[in-house]
């Protein structure tokens, strides 16, 4: 949903007198508050719309409110196809995956090796045939001072992107011996118990705050704009941060970052193990060692002196 924010501003720039609208999911439709401008928001609740049916009838519902040109097509699913079938506008316009294309009138081939957001903003250059570059992922907030403060993310839904315990111990425990600043856990509510079990196991607290499950969404995002640094795993907050402006340093395991890593490449740090024949997967669990190894290797003084030169930069 944060790649998106490029895509609604190339409409922005190639339709400036459109009433542009938006659907969302239900549970980050927040993040809408800090989109780029737009008109009407749908906000599309799975639970109460599910299946193809679901879809089709909350189409056919914003479809009684208004008459549309055209409706792009984000995801890859077939129920986000259906959806906008159902809107009916006189161009649904998606890229080609199984049954969808009976279901757009415009379906164009998804290239590869392109990042999200530049697959998103290719589809409107597929549809206009024309060339333009990729605006930034920008997320718009209020103005925050800049904190002395080092925010640490070690989760993610996957268990092949989030930290081991034992290896998120080990890095905030060099953390703490190299760096005076103060080090903020951050957590979901989900993420609460994983959080505190690896902040009850560290050598040293002294001004390391376990934030987890104490903040909203809407909190977390102030706190991520006023951060110096974020180190993260790959998840949603690294891709917040990143279009927020805060420099964000990246441990991938599962994952590509030429396509799903934070796109804004001056706020931005990678590391990567690169040295296992199985890098990068995409696979939600380590199938090959069962925890994943290409997180548990990876060195904590490279990551240390990679948080340590954006912490540098954050200050110049």
């Amino acid at each position: 949903m944060v790649m998106s924010t490029a895509f609604v501003k190339a409409v922005q720039q190639l339709y400036p007198h459109a009433t542009i609208d938006v659907i969302a999911k239900k549970g980050i439709d927040f993040l809408l508050d800090y989109f780029p401008t737009h008109s009407q928001r749908f906000i599309f609740n799975k639970e109460e719309y599910p299946g193809l049916t679901g879809a089709y009838k909350f189409g056919k519902q914003i479809r009684q409110q208004k008459k549309y040109d055209i409706f792009f097509c984000l995801p890859d699913s077939i129920s986000s196809a259906v959806m906008g079938h159902a809107i009916g506008a006189l161009k649904r316009v998606g890229y080609k995956k199984e049954l969808r294309s009976v279901l757009l009138t415009n379906a164009y081939p998804k290239k590869k090796n392109l990042h999200r957001a530049e697959e998103y903003v290719d589809l409107l250059q597929q549809f206009l045939n024309t060339s333009l570059p990729t605006p930034p992922v920008e997320l718009a907030t209020e103005a925050v001072e800049r904190k002395n403060i080092l925010i640490v993310n070690i989760n993610s839904e996957a268990s092949s992107r989030r930290l081991p315990k034992e290896k998120a111990v080990s890095i905030i425990n060099t953390l703490r011996k190299n760096i005076s600043e103060e080090i903020i856990l951050v957590g979901s509510n989900k993420e609460a118990a994983f959080v505190e079990e690896v902040y009850n196991a560290l050598e040293n607290k002294v001004n390391i705050t376990n934030n987890a499950n104490k903040t909203n969404l809407p909190q977390l995002i102030t706190l991520l704009r006023s951060a110096n640094v974020l180190l993260t795993t790959d998840s949603g907050p690294a891709h917040v941060a990143n279009a927020l402006g805060t420099h964000t340093v990246v441990l991938f395991g599962a994952g590509n970052e030429n396509n799903t890593a934070p796109y804004n490449k001056t706020n931005r740090t990678i590391i990567r193990l690169g040295q296992l024949p199985c890098e990068p997967c995409i696979s939600n669990t380590c199938k090959v060692y069962g925890a994943p190894e290409c997180l548990l290797r990876l060195d904590e003084n490279i990551i240390t002196q990679q948080v340590i030169a954006a912490l540098k930069k954050q200050k110049l």
